[in-house]
This record gives C-alpha cells, sequence and structure tokens, in this order.
C-alpha cells in the first residue's frame, strides 16, 4: 500500500528530485518540457505539490474518506446512510481516527478526489459506497494503491476488499411470504438501476416471480426519492392490472407510496401490501407501521471501518460476508382482501 512519494516521480521522469521539486513549485532550473512531463506524472500517479513534505516524512493522516454521488437533500431524508456514518464514527472514534466526507456530482468528480485525497496524504484509505456494474472506481482504487473497502459485493470489487450483505436472500424471503399471504400480483419500486445491489435485486425477484408462477410481477426504477417513489405508486396503481402488494428499495419510497394509497382510498393491508427495504424508525411511525426489510446498519458500517483499519495496518484485503437482512411484518401486510 505503498504511497507515490517525489522520489516515484523523478524515477518516472528519469530526472532527480530536486528538478521534481522545481517543477512542483514553479521554479526556475528545469526546461518548460521536463515541467510539464513531470506535472502529468504527478497526476498519473496521484502525486501533489503539497504533499511533498509529508511523503518525505511518512507522515499518515489518521482519517479514512467517504465520497457519495449523490444528491445532498437525498442524503439528509434517507435513515441509511445517517445509520451507517453513526457505525463507521463509532469504530473510528475508539481509534482516534478521522472521518473526511465529501459529496460530489458524479462517478468522476469521486475519482478525482480519490486522486487529490491520496496525493496530498488527506486520507489513510477510503470507504466505497454504491457500487455500480462496471464500475469505473475499482481499477482506478486498484491503481493507486488505496487502501479501500467496498461496502457492496460479493461480485463488481476487483481485488478490493468488500463488506456485503445477501440482498438476492432476503428478496426472496420477502417475495416468499407475499405469496405465502396470498398474493399473486407483486411489484417492486426499485431505486437507481446502474447500483449493483439493485441489478441484484432485480434479478432475484425476477427469478422468485417465475418460480412462483407471478406472471404479472412488474419493476418500476426510480432515484430513492419519496417523489420518485410516489410517481412509480400512482403509475403501478393505476394500471389495469393493480398490484396486491409492493416492495420498495428504501423506507422513504415506502412512507411515499402508503401516502399514495390512501390518496387514492386504497386500504393498506385489506387493498394494497406494502413492504419496505432497510427498516427504521420512520417505519414504525407511520400508520399502519410498514413491513419491513432490516439489518444492523450501524454495525454494518463498523464491521466496514474496522476491515478497512485493518488493511491501512498492512492486512491482506479480504471479503466479509455480514448478517443478512430479514423480514419484520408489521401492520402494513396481510393478505388480499376479496376483490383486490
Amino acid at each position: 500500500m505503498k504511497r507515490p512519494t517525489i522520489a516515484d516521480v523523478a524515477r518516472r521522469a528519469g530526472v532527480s528530485k530536486g528538478a521534481v521539486s522545481y517543477a512542483l513549485n514553479g521554479q526556475p532550473g528545469v526546461s518548460e518540457a521536463t515541467r510539464q512531463r513531470i506535472l502529468a506524472i504527478a497526476a498519473e500517479i496521484g502525486f501533489s505539490p503539497s504533499s511533498a513534505a509529508r511523503a518525505l516524512s511518512g507522515a499518515t493522516a489518521r482519517a479514512i474518506g467517504l465520497i457519495l454521488a449523490r444528491p445532498a437533500q437525498t442524503l439528509g431524508i434517507e435513515p441509511f446512510f445517517m445509520e451507517l456514518i453513526s457505525g463507521v464514527e463509532a469504530e473510528l472514534s475508539a481509534r482516534s481516527y478521522a472521518l473526511t466526507l465529501q459529496v460530489v456530482a458524479d462517478a468522476d468528480a469521486e475519482i478525482a478526489v480519490y486522486r487529490r485525497w491520496w496525493g496530498e496524504r488527506r486520507v489513510d484509505g477510503v470507504l466505497v459506497c454504491d457500487l455500480r456494474t462496471d464500475d469505473q472506481r475499482v481499477p482506478v482504487l486498484e491503481e493507486l494503491r488505496l487502501p479501500a473497502v467496498v461496502i457492496g459485493g460479493p461480485t463488481g470489487t476487483g481485488r478490493l476488499a468488500s463488506v456485503w450483505s445477501n440482498d438476492a436472500a432476503a428478496l426472496v424471503e420477502t417475495v416468499e411470504y407475499l405469496y405465502a399471504l396470498g398474493h399473486r400480483r407483486v411489484a417492486r419500486v426499485a431505486g437507481l438501476p446502474d447500483l449493483l445491489h439493485t441489478t441484484i435485486r432485480t434479478q432475484a425477484f425476477t427469478e422468485v416471480c417465475q418460480r412462483l408462477g407471478l406472471a404479472e410481477a412488474v419493476v418500476a426504477s426510480t432515484d430513492y426519492t419519496g417523489e420518485e417513489g410516489a410517481r412509480a405508486t400512482r403509475r403501478l396503481l393505476s394500471s389495469r392490472i393493480r398490484p396486491t402488494a409492493v416492495i420498495y428499495d428504501n423506507d422513504v419510497m415506502a412512507i411515499a407510496g402508503l401516502s399514495v394509497a390512501q390518496e387514492m382510498g386504497l386500504a393498506v393491508p385489506t387493498d394494497l401490501s406494502i413492504v419496505a427495504w432497510d427498516d427504521s424508525p420512520l417505519c414504525r411511525l407511520v400508520h399502519p407501521p410498514l413491513t419491513a426489510v432490516g439489518r444492523d446498519i450501524p454495525a454494518y458500517g463498523a464491521h466496514a471501518a474496522r476491515q478497512l483499519l485493518q488493511l491501512i495496518e498492512g492486512a491482506p484485503a479480504t471479503d466479509l460476508e455480514d448478517e443478512q437482512a430479514h423480514l419484520t411484518p408489521r401492520g402494513s401486510t396481510g393478505p388480499p382482501g376479496v376483490g383486490a
């Protein structure tokens, strides 16, 4: 997990460390062509001019980074990330480590921050969330040799360590529960379709519905917001073949779906059963309280942070399968009523 140093830049450029220092600090002593070549090499390996002193001393940052490429307003209302961060912080504070958190617009911006943080010695490692299919961040982090733990998986993580939970099994458990209640028209309001965990859940949903003969099963993709969850619910409940049960990919959308059902005059659970993913206090505060798929999210965050700290200390990169989420039935699910 060696960080890039001024010596690495000098070796690649075929010049002395003094020449690199001149080039990085804008001082005379090297030609313009050499300066540009040195700057390009420094950018390529993630070395920043401001990091020279720390690189030479071998100092550590005593901090780990977490970058979230989601709208800030979404993060403010979604309990999952707040609970995850609370678990991460609990583990870090016990080891006198800090958490550096940044919200960015997209994956390209996220990669740019990784390069800057690693080059400037801002962090000793990072936690990676929202793993995507063919995620471009994974090969970049491997190239930088930046210690990283992916919260997600089990596939698509390359050589990076990961902490993951079996979403497919939890999704199958949920559909089988609704089937046992008598539901034959089940829908799912999913999150962002390019996220790997969304793909895993969608595949599991499709396969279990085919196995159970649920021919009317349908998936609607959203962006996790309450607004999109409400729109998707209105479309589903206004369709010619209305579902009798809907599974939502987060609690915020499930609560929005409950409001839409009530707005349309449908009784929950008689006319419509609702299941939320990622149980939270919000699920227990509404009426009726929501049946939910949940796990100990703060513990999930703590396990990821602990694994990253071990990696920073030199342990090999390994994968950890965390606790599987399980269904907690509440008042929002029941057998479909007559005529539903």
